[in-house]
């Protein structure tokens, strides 16, 4: 089975978290009639695979940069739903700090020997 990176691990838990907060607000968004069903919906559901579709290629660089856009628009979400700006802004922040982190242990772990003996005594 092949060992996932720190970037795939971490970026997939706060994607996860996220796609509750995109449902949620979705049902927000509809309840408040803050467009038509239709567009409520879609656009929604359309957030939601985005977020899949970067949970299930963060492996690449190119799924960095889909959860990206996921945080992107889950702010833009702020034009409907106002809460939206928060919330969309506080998970930006949460995935910027993410990957930054993983970026850095991954690096850190690159250059840590195999063996395990990196602190002899």
């Amino acid at each position: 089975m092949r060992q996932r990176g720190v970037r795939e691990s971490v970026g997939s838990i706060v994607l996860g978290f996220e796609l509750i907060v995109l449902f949620l607000g979705t049902l927000v968004a509809w309840g408040l009639h803050a467009a038509p069903a239709g567009i409520v919906i879609g656009g929604g559901a359309g957030l939601i695979v985005l977020a899949i579709v970067a949970i299930l290629t963060l492996r690449y660089r190119i799924g960095t940069w889909i959860g990206f856009a996921v945080q992107i628009l889950a702010v833009v979400a702020g034009v409907w739903v106002h809460m939206m700006f928060i919330v969309g802004a506080l998970f930006l922040a949460i995935w910027i700090y993410a990957m930054y982190s993983a970026e850095r242990a991954e690096r850190i772990r690159a250059n840590q020997p195999a063996n395990g003996t990196e602190n002899p005594q």
